[in-house]
């Protein structure tokens, strides 16, 4: 069953301070709810900068305590108080001597439905532009997350996994998913070649809404990222976003459309996996 639902993406800048981080999403989840939003996404790494350096240092434990994981219980109290749905884009998870990249998907009533773990970590090294290797410190997940919702099942990826249409089919072939959610972090040199096309590509691909949430851009951090949250629809179309500045994306999602293309468009149904794996 698919229900219409408004969608609200929450870009900001995380900094050094935790505590600000979270005040600071604190306050764009009160604007996403007046708003009317029912789906409230963050971006990845809301509560710490984006550095492999720094992961440790910010990594909480799920769900732990309100002391030892301020993060985990904040997103918990905002979904209860707000009565919503919260995919908190992500935070360094730790378990034990690992650590992870971490959404965790919160109901209205404050309880975790899902957390995804990161499953294809980011190591990329283009010459004079970028380097950066999550495995030097991170552990990949090894599970495709697909939480429950009133409105419909929702598939959750972070960031590079995007780039994998296997993992958006695994996430989205089944019928009642309509939503594919990102939080993410492109960077200045991958963003403007590849953040839309990604997005829109995923859409189409799957014939599906997709949405992703960025960090909004600050030049003075040591990772600078491209912004540009956006919401797509399954014709590819882009229906809402905003630039590179902090502020909400707010988009009402019209299953209407994922039936009128599935309806015309038959690319589901001609999958030949039989030939893909030859």
């Amino acid at each position: 069953m698919l229900r219409n639902f408004r969608l609200v993406l929450c870009q900001f800048s995380a900094g050094h301070d935790k505590v600000a981080n979270l005040s600071k999403a604190r306050d764009l989840i009160q604007q996403a709810t007046a708003a009317g939003g029912q789906v409230i996404v963050l971006p990845e790494c809301f509560n710490s900068p984006y550095s492999t350096k720094y992961f440790a240092d910010y990594a909480e434990e799920i769900p732990g305590t309100p002391e030892t994981s301020p993060s985990v219980h904040f997103l918990l109290e905002a979904a209860r108080n707000h009565q919503v749905h919260i995919i908190g884009g992500s935070i360094p998870e730790r378990e034990g001597n690992k650590l992870y990249n971490t959404s965790i998907c919160v109901s209205p009533d404050g309880q975790i439905l899902k957390k995804h773990r990161k499953v294809h970590l980011f190591d990329i090294n283009v010459p004079g532009k970028i380097v950066f290797f999550e495995s030097d410190v991170l552990t990949a997940g090894n599970e495709p997350t697909i939480i429950e919702t009133p409105y419909c099942k929702i598939g959750v990826g972070i960031c590079y996994d995007l780039r994998f249409g296997e993992y958006a089919w695994t996430l989205s072939k089944s019928e009642d998913v309509g939503l594919l959610v990102y939080p993410g972090n492109f960077n200045m040199t991958t963003g403007p070649k590849h953040w839309e096309l990604l997005l829109r590509s995923r859409a189409v691909d799957n014939q599906i809404f997709v949405a992703a949430c960025s960090q909004a851009r600050n030049t003075s951090s040591e990772y600078v990222s491209y912004g540009h949250s956006m919401v797509v629809n399954p014709w590819g179309e882009i229906l809402s976003s905003t630039e590179f500045d902090e502020g909400l994306v707010v988009q009402d999602i019209d299953f209407g459309v994922l039936n009128e293309n599935r309806g015309s468009i038959w690319t589901r149904r001609h999958k030949r996996f039989e030939l893909y794996e030859r």
